[in-house]
């Protein structure tokens, strides 16, 4: 695999706090914490999942972007 598992950790915890920077609701999201927890105990494959990537916007774009 060309990334570590927390380097995806990384990257999927920079996009949570990109997409929650503004509209953060402590009723309904998971505290930063919370979340990087929630992402530590996937696999590697899940948190590839978890990037939501494919063909036209693919995991080395995502970590581009986010990593």
């Amino acid at each position: 695999m060309k990334y570590t598992k927390e380097q995806l950790v990384d990257a999927l915890c920079a996009e949570w706090d990109w997409l929650c920077h503004d509209d953060f609701d402590p009723e309904t999201d998971p505290s930063p914490e919370e979340f990087r927890e929630s992402m530590e105990k996937l696999t590697a494959e899940q948190l590839i999942e978890e990037t939501w990537t494919d063909e036209e916007f693919t995991l080395d774009e995502y970590m581009e972007r986010y990593g």
